[in-house]
């Protein structure tokens, strides 16, 4: 119990500190209540960091899967909305940790039971809310179609003012070995769980809830998974190497997608496309990293070769590179 308090506490001063750096140059102009967006980020990490304890043994993975929810773009960009809206989000992790902790075996079904605690916060809060005409988010705001061009390029998305539902570019590589394991583990529940929330995201407003707040779960899901891929990664055997490869083969088609899309930017006429064309370049270059991060690992799987140490230095650093960059970017385009 002291070593999890001590590693909780370590993540917790850790994700406070990032978050003091990231928006300490806009204190300035910041309103009394838009201090609450420090609350929100390292609310939303930490309860990432305890709910991904139920699945991550590590805690490298648990503490990269609550830097990716807490500081990735969707929670970073809900910052366009009122901070009370940020801070439900924040609790969505808590809200899943007596459903992730709660009792197995015969009384699994209190278990099951427990899920409904988000849906009913969700609800409840915008119903409340409107009633004392506070419309954190507004409800006509959805998800579209052209939204999920964050999951390539977040960066452009957010330059161009969108909603941004991806993550950053090298947790992509941690996120696709972790679907692939949860796919093998046929934890459909999780997978029914992640679906209807998504599609929740994409619809009309439902029982007067802000359909953009439903994809803090599947933000939430993918968060966790990237932990798990991280694990995944770094203990990965010579059975597991051709799912290692096919991680690192979506890395390079990645990587060359931003890199076509670079171009036909730099095409664009006048320079118009200028920037939106070097951010694409600078993702391609975090895709590529990715990729050799996890080429390496390939090769040590192939060869027999454990060295777990090794593995995670290489993965951590350029995930932390990534994430530094990244929330740099969107905290400084939004404000």
């Amino acid at each position: 119990m002291g070593k999890k308090l001590v590693k909780l506490t370590a993540a917790g001063v850790v994700y406070a500190g990032f978050a003091i750096y990231l928006y300490q140059p806009h204190f300035k102009s910041f309103d009394t209540i838009q201090y609450l967006l420090l609350v929100n980020v390292c609310l939303a990490s930490v309860g990432c960091f305890v709910l991904s304890r139920r699945w991550i043994a590590s805690f490298t993975g648990s503490f990269f899967a609550g830097a990716i929810y807490g500081f990735g773009p969707f929670m970073l960009g809900l910052a366009r909305y009122h901070p009370a809206g940020g801070l439900l989000a924040a609790a969505v992790p808590w809200l899943f940790c007596p459903a992730a902790f709660g009792p197995k075996g015969r009384q699994r079904w209190i278990s099951r039971l427990f899920l409904a605690l988000p849906v009913l916060a969700i609800l409840s809060f915008f119903q409340v809310s409107a009633y004392f005409r506070l419309f954190a988010i507004p409800i006509q705001d959805r998800l579209h179609l052209a939204d999920l061009a964050g999951l390539l390029a977040p960066l452009v998305m957010v330059n161009r003012g969108l909603s941004v539902v991806g993550f950053y570019h090298v947790p992509m590589a941690a996120l696709v070995m972790g679907f692939c394991m949860l796919l093998v583990a046929r934890r459909f529940g999780i997978m029914a769980i992640f679906v209807t929330a998504a599609v929740l995201g994409f619809c009309d407003s439902v029982l007067g809830a802000s359909p953009v707040i439903w994809f803090s779960i599947p933000a939430l899901c993918c968060s966790v998974l990237i932990g798990v891929g991280l694990q995944g990664l770094a203990g990965a055997g010579w059975t597991d190497r051709k799912w290692v490869l096919a991680t690192t083969m979506v890395r390079v088609v990645l990587s060359l997608v931003t890199l076509l899309l670079a171009v036909k930017y730099f095409q664009v006429f006048a320079g118009f496309g200028a920037k939106h064309a070097k951010l694409l370049t600078e993702a391609a270059k975090m895709y590529l990293l990715g990729a050799v991060a996890v080429a390496v690992i390939f090769f040590m799987a192939r060869a027999r070769l454990r060295l777990g140490w090794l593995r995670l230095a290489l993965l951590c650093s350029a995930m932390a590179v990534d994430i530094f960059i990244g929330a740099r970017f969107f905290v400084d385009k939004i404000f």
